[in-house]
């Protein structure tokens, strides 16, 4: 499974680490997810969900 949030469906995104002489390599950069219970369609289910979903209150811990 990988790490996508069940609610806004954010996931990793990927860009370019640039030196301070400006040369360029990919890399990633994840997204703050955390595996929680909570109700989905009145069922308790444990999904990946993002920090920012969690503290804005978009979904309800079980």
């Amino acid at each position: 499974m990988s790490r996508v949030c069940y609610i806004t469906g954010k996931r990793a995104r990927s860009g370019n680490k640039v030196s301070h002489s400006n040369r360029k390599n990919k890399r990633k950069w994840g997204v703050n997810v955390q595996k929680v219970r909570i109700l989905v369609d009145g069922k308790p289910m444990r999904v990946y969900v993002s920090a920012k979903a969690l503290k804005s209150g978009k979904v309800t811990r079980v």
